[in-house]
């Protein structure tokens, strides 16, 4: 038994004739009685009563309908879903940010890729890139925009532009001339994404700094986020560090801003698992976010 006999049978049913049938399915007469003589042979059974001026079924006929009648929806619904999927008229678009993504303008690929694809579903993941970087891998997000470095293993990483990280301070003698790594663990520190701590990509460059240099950071308050760090630092707290994109967008009353000594920079890159194949939602959905970063001003090429 076929999808094809299946769909022919309910024709039949539904018209009452084969000629009718044929004519609804774009074939021939004797094909469409072919595919019921088949069926009925294959069973030993005959499904319709023929002679009269419309097909009548019989009680195998009447056994058979309801089946090919649910049979032949699932079918379509199946058909209908995995077309979704497989398009842009459905499916989900799965993707994560870097947690400060608004202050490159990255807010917008939600209503743009809406605005173009309005029957594709989203969900974004915004942690630190720490996490969205493992949910990349975990395979609960098909690809992300992360800060570098990250745990790269079974990922393929692209990297994308940079940003630089200055320090930041409401104290003017601590702005006079660029700060060292030495500098940086000899004062206080309000440090920002204390969930992810210093798994945090920018606060594990800045501690491999500190290794080399045989000194240590400590912060004197942890704040998840970045723009409760700059309040505390407004406040004589403590010292930070920002991107400048940041800097930029989220200045605070009464805090500075410097390039460290030596300069340091948050790499923005496309993460996505090395042996994964993105779903067209989200092809498409990277597609824009590519265009979108490519085209920031807050953002440098990497040299």
């Amino acid at each position: 038994m076929s999808l094809v006999q299946l769909r022919v049978f309910l024709a039949a049913v539904r018209l009452g004739s084969f000629t009718a049938a044929a004519a609804a399915m774009h074939m021939a007469q004797p094909s469409v009685s072919e595919f019921i003589r088949r069926l009925e042979d294959a069973y030993g059974t005959t499904l319709f009563i023929r002679g009269g001026r419309r097909l009548v079924l019989t009680a195998a006929g009447q056994a058979l309908l309801p089946l090919a009648e649910r049979t032949v929806a699932a079918a379509d619904e199946a058909d209908r879903v995995l077309r979704a999927v497989t398009s842009l008229s459905g499916g989900t678009a799965s993707f994560g940010l870097l947690r400060n993504a608004k202050y490159y303008a990255l807010e917008t690929l939600v209503t743009e890729f809406h605005r173009l694809h309005p029957d594709v579903r989203l969900r974004l993941g915004g942690l630190n890139s720490v996490e969205v970087a493992a949910a990349v891998s975990a395979g609960e997000l098909e690809a992300a925009l992360v800060v570098l470095p990250i745990d790269d293993e079974g990922l393929r990483v692209l990297p994308l532009k940079r940003d630089e990280v200055l320090y930041a301070s409401a104290n003017p003698e601590h702005l006079i001339t660029p700060p060292t790594i030495t500098d940086l663990a000899s004062r206080p520190l309000v440090l920002y994404d204390a969930h992810s701590g210093w798994r945090d990509p920018t606060r594990r460059q800045l501690a491999e700094r500190a290794g080399l240099a045989e000194v240590a950071l400590d912060a004197v308050a942890e704040v998840e986020q970045v723009e409760s760090a700059l309040t505390l630092v407004a406040a004589g707290v403590g010292d930070s560090f920002v991107s400048r994109a940041v800097a930029g967008t989220a200045a605070t009353s009464g805090v500075g801003f410097v390039p460290f000594a030596d300069p340091l920079y948050d790499t923005i890159a496309l993460v996505r698992r090395a042996s994964a194949t993105l779903s067209p939602a989200t092809a498409e959905l990277v597609r824009l976010a590519l265009d979108m970063v490519a085209a920031s001003t807050r953002l440098e090429p990497i040299p």
